[in-house]
């Protein structure tokens, strides 16, 4: 029997690499399925939405595997699977999507109807998500093979891009449906709020979109520094000047066509002392003011229906104190929810593949092993300007992680 390993949480701040059983092509109530596959992970990235559970901020359980970034061959088929062969190398949307219900027929797999009994919408080892398996781990087992999986046309370049093709199953999708739906187009002004790995990936997307001018705030001096090495404009939320203001000292106007929420529940404050403290609702209103009348928002930033860590009684049910009526004076578009990627990562994956765009790179990737994935977890909280790729089987890493002092 070959063995299995992957990447638990254990409790607040603590994860831990474990032996788990190796994958079964079976649901997570133990029915067979016949549609799924078995991978072999090549590579399966840290979330800044993992960290959301592994700071005790969600209903997350013990013992929960961890991961939702997945990229991988294909060693075992389902005898329903067709369009798949042993060898293949796939990325793994990080929805879990049936491709029969109604939802899924409108490409919005973010929210599948039948693949979580206790709401729309899958995920692969997250909380609430359906009870799937996370791909932080050597091997993972992958169910509706034929519909979610993307396969790469050659398996040589595959390998060989594998750093900027592992960015396909959340993240650049993610931050790409953050550009569409803020209405991001050629000769666009963009604010993007978050220099994580998200925020930088919406700033390429919206780059890539032909926005003329992108700028990042964050309160991470580290991820500013970053994003301007980049080519993006930045402005610094720690400072005691309004966002509006520093936008102005860029543009000439206080106000951009689009507006991306690349950070999420767990944003903080603005200036000198805000940025010390959780303010829940400090991104969507500072949105709102820095937005065109009759511009638009796109919320790919995570928000949960239940924070046992929130700082408030009504935010511990995901309830923020939003300034709607400033949206709805301005006429604004608000876009939320998880991002379907099925929407988006093909044509990605060919503009990966024809270098339009280098978001390895761009967002920092580092490429670490399985029994690193602790001491990374540690370095991201601490706000790492670097997107963490673990390695399970340590076929591309070059060498080993060193974290930071």
């Amino acid at each position: 029997m070959v063995e299995n390993r992957g990447v638990a949480y254990i409790g607040q701040g603590v994860v831990e690499v474990q032996s788990i059983p190796f994958p079964k092509l079976v649901d997570p109530r133990g029915r067979p399925i016949g549609h799924g596959v078995i991978l072999k992970t090549l590579s399966t990235n840290i979330c800044g939405s993992d960290q959301h559970m592994v700071r005790g901020r969600t209903t997350a359980p013990a013992g929960l595997i961890l991961g939702h970034e997945i990229t991988g061959e294909v060693i075992e088929l389902g005898r329903d699977v067709e369009t798949l062969k042993v060898g293949d190398i796939v990325s793994v949307p990080f929805n879990v999507a049936c491709g029969r219900c109604r939802t899924c027929k409108e490409q919005d797999t973010g929210v599948c109807l039948t693949v979580n009994p206790s709401r729309a919408g899958g995920a692969y080892g997250y909380v609430d998500m359906g009870g799937w398996v996370g791909g932080q781990a050597e091997y993972v087992m992958v169910p509706y093979a034929d519909f979610n999986l993307l396969k790469f046309p050659n398996r040589d370049v595959a390998l060989e891009k594998i750093r900027d093709l592992t960015c396909l199953s959340d993240i650049l999708p993610t931050g790409f449906h953050g550009a569409v739906t803020a209405g991001v187009r050629p000769g666009s002004t963009v604010y993007v709020a978050g220099a994580g790995p998200v925020g930088l990936a919406a700033a390429a997307s919206a780059q890539l979109l032909g926005a003329a001018v992108v700028i990042v705030g964050d309160v991470n001096p580290a991820r500013l520094v970053h994003a301007r090495k980049v080519g993006l404009q930045t402005v610094d939320l720690t400072q005691d000047v309004p966002l509006a203001d520093q936008i102005a000292q860029i543009l000439g106007t206080s106000e951009v066509d689009s507006a991306i929420d690349a950070v999420g529940f767990e944003a903080r404050g603005h200036g000198h002392e805000g940025a010390q403290h959780e303010a829940p609702a400090t991104v969507l209103n500072s949105l709102m003011e820095v937005t065109r009348a009759a511009g638009k928002i796109g919320i790919p930033g995570l928000y949960v229906t239940d924070d046992p860590g929130a700082t408030d009684k009504a935010a511990k049910k995901g309830a923020l104190s939003i300034r709607l009526g400033l949206g709805w004076a301005k006429s604004h578009s608000f876009f939320t929810g998880q991002t379907p990627v099925m929407k988006y990562n093909r044509a990605l994956m060919q503009a990966i593949l024809w270098d339009r765009i280098k978001i390895a790179d761009i967002v920092g990737v580092q490429v670490i092993s399985l029994d690193d994935a602790p001491e990374a977890y540690a370095e991201f909280d601490a706000g790492a300007p670097k997107k963490f790729v673990i390695d399970p089987h340590r076929q591309f890493m070059v060498n080993r992680f060193i974290p930071a002092n």
